[in-house]
């Protein structure tokens, strides 16, 4: 158990009255909310008041990436709100000017300023603006399997099933992306999957109308909706299509990028390359809100002479900016995104894959880096998902045995910070394949 922190003057049980009679919790139905309570955290450690301890294995909403409480990222916040808390977008400034170009030193060459903002739900808005901006036409493209935020433009984007009771927005039109173990395409294997989906993607674009389409908005590897890695040439096959009709692209990088792959972005284990890339979650493990938008060179010469309508009160907040550059320089010189790779490609994967070898319960593991998923079924050979109430009760399970997962449907994203050791890798693991196996007995 690391060194915890409580403060005695302060219970579970206060601060869960204090929630349920004060906050109202977003995707919920309020009634039968029982949040659990966390009072601190520290790498990736999380505990409560009493002092039970969790192993994060969820990053919260796998942004923590630099884990909690990183020294070196709040000593920067504090130093910059003791030198300037705020300042309007308008003005340059030192934080933000570091944050873009460390920002543009690791991502792909080509892209030239960064527009910033408060999360990745704006970012997507902002890039789908910009996009609208540069072809001049109005509709975009996204997959059913996505998920890009809950603003306005975002949530109608999103192909997931929360987006139908917001779809208030116009010009937003879906297809299916691919994804083998349940293929919308009769596909045999990843070769047949990637074709018949970029045949799709291109009927979709014809039916649409192509001199209609401002942009094709992807994440580079799908991750709410189960981090679904894309079959090799499908990502090259998506640019080749909107390069052939004028249509400009667009990766949300908000979940998979700044180090949760292993690489600085997911889409360097691929060979497309985008013309906007949106990140968030992961610049700065969330310690200060913060989002934007990577711009190629090409759309930044169109701005030089045409008007950005867009912008932020908090567009590059000082201390949010603070927050990127410590993170940023952090995880250089300490090595995390290397360690991503070599402990998440190493221990964790084949821990996982021995995990879907001795569970029947399992159906499929996959993932890159610190970027998993076990997919938990009923039948293997059916594949039929693992009941709400089944997964509900698996994940009550981790939590009372101290491990916090991140679980969506029928998955558990096995998703620890980029900092996790090979000693928690092991420790989660023990615990999965204990829960795992109790349920599957079950």
């Amino acid at each position: 158990m690391t060194d915890t922190i409580i403060n005695e003057d302060v219970s579970n049980e206060y601060v869960h009255q204090l929630d349920r009679q004060h906050v109202f919790h977003s995707w919920s139905t309020q009634g039968n909310l029982s949040p659990m309570v966390i009072a601190g955290g520290k790498g990736c450690r999380l505990w409560d008041y009493a002092g039970k301890e969790y192993l994060d294995f969820s990053s919260q909403l796998v942004n923590t990436n630099i884990g909690h409480q990183h020294p070196r990222v709040v000593a920067a916040i504090q130093a910059q709100a003791e030198t300037l808390t705020t300042v309007a977008p308008a003005h340059a400034n030192l934080a933000r000017g570091e944050a873009a170009r460390r920002i543009l030193e690791r991502a792909p060459s080509g892209f030239g300023k960064v527009f910033f903002t408060n999360a990745g739900a704006d970012a997507n808005e902002n890039a789908m603006r910009m996009a609208r901006s540069v072809t001049g036409r109005d509709k975009i493209l996204s997959a059913y399997r996505s998920y890009h935020g809950n603003t306005g433009a975002a949530i109608v984007a999103t192909g997931d099933p929360r987006r139908v009771p917001n779809e208030f927005a116009r010009g937003h039109a879906h297809f299916f992306n691919p994804f083998l173990y349940r293929s919308d395409f009769w596909a045999g294997n990843e070769e047949e999957e990637c074709q018949r989906a970029l045949q799709h993607l291109k009927r979709v674009i014809e039916c649409e109308g192509p001199s209609a389409i401002a942009a094709i908005l992807l994440e580079s590897i799908p991750g709410t909706a189960g981090v679904l890695i894309p079959p090799r040439g499908y990502l090259e096959g998506v640019r080749q299509l909107a390069d052939q009709y004028g249509i400009l692209v667009i990766f949300d990088e908000v979940m998979a990028g700044f180090g949760r792959t292993g690489r600085w972005f997911a889409l360097e284990h691929f060979g497309a390359r985008p013309d906007l890339i949106v990140f968030a979650k992961g610049v700065n493990s969330g310690y200060v809100p913060a989002g934007g938008v990577i711009i190629s060179d090409e759309i930044c010469r169109h701005f030089d002479d045409h008007m950005f309508f867009g912008g932020l009160t908090y567009s590059g907040h000082p201390l949010a900016m603070a927050s990127i550059v410590a993170t940023l320089d952090a995880m250089r010189d300490e090595g995390i995104v290397e360690n991503a790779d070599r402990v998440g490609n190493g221990p964790l994967a084949a821990g996982l894959q021995q995990l879907a070898k001795d569970h029947a319960i399992v159906g499929e593991t996959r993932g890159l880096g610190v970027f998993h998923a076990l997919e938990l079924v009923s039948d293997r050979n059916t594949r039929t998902p693992l009941p709400a109430a089944r997964m509900g009760a698996i994940k009550n399970a981790l939590i009372a045995k101290g491990l916090l997962p991140f679980v969506v449907e029928n998955r558990i994203h096995v998703v620890p910070p980029c900092i996790v050791s090979e000693a928690e890798v092991t420790e989660g693991l023990t615990i999965l394949d204990a829960v795992l196996g109790e349920f599957a007995a079950g």
